[in-house]
């Protein structure tokens, strides 16, 4: 295993682990995220979205494997499994990652789901209607945003 596929599966035990903080000290100080929840995240609001899930995923279960590297970017494939808090219906996502990695420190991590397959577990009948729209791709975007900024708000 090279540096880098150590660095991630450090990255996803603590992620098992609900370690937040270890999660944390693996993004640079300029590190970025994306995925279809959570648009273009700086490095401070990636660590506190992973302290966020971390302490509300009470119940998180999640899985991890073929991490892969090429040079300084890094493959991985992880699922998680949790009760989604806004409609109590349980979610299993499955998550292709690719990583950026620089100096030993993740610079760019996207993570690629189906939103709506993730949609219809999460929100039921609504999910399967209209969850493969933008409209409500950019209505989970803003509200996860939200929840966010009032997270790092509380936490500041």
């Amino acid at each position: 295993m090279t540096t880098n596929e150590q660095l991630i599966h450090q990255f996803y035990s603590a992620f098992q682990n609900k370690d937040f903080a270890t999660m944390q000290a693996c993004y640079a100080d300029d590190a970025t995220f994306t995925d279809a929840a959570f648009v273009d995240l700086n490095a401070d609001q990636v660590r506190a979205m992973w302290e966020m899930l971390c302490k509300n995923g009470k119940d998180l279960k999640l899985t991890f494997g073929k991490i892969q590297s090429h040079q300084d970017i890094v493959n991985a494939e992880w699922t998680a499994v949790y009760l989604f808090s806004k409609t109590g219906k349980m979610v299993t996502n499955n998550v292709m990652a690719e990583f950026v990695i620089k100096n030993g420190l993740i610079v760019s991590h996207r993570d690629k789901f189906d939103f709506y397959t993730w949609a219809k577990q999460a929100f039921g009948f609504t999910g399967l209607l209209i969850g493969w729209t933008s409209f409500f791709q950019n209505k989970v975007q803003t509200t996860a945003k939200a929840s966010l900024e009032k997270f790092m708000n509380r936490n500041a």
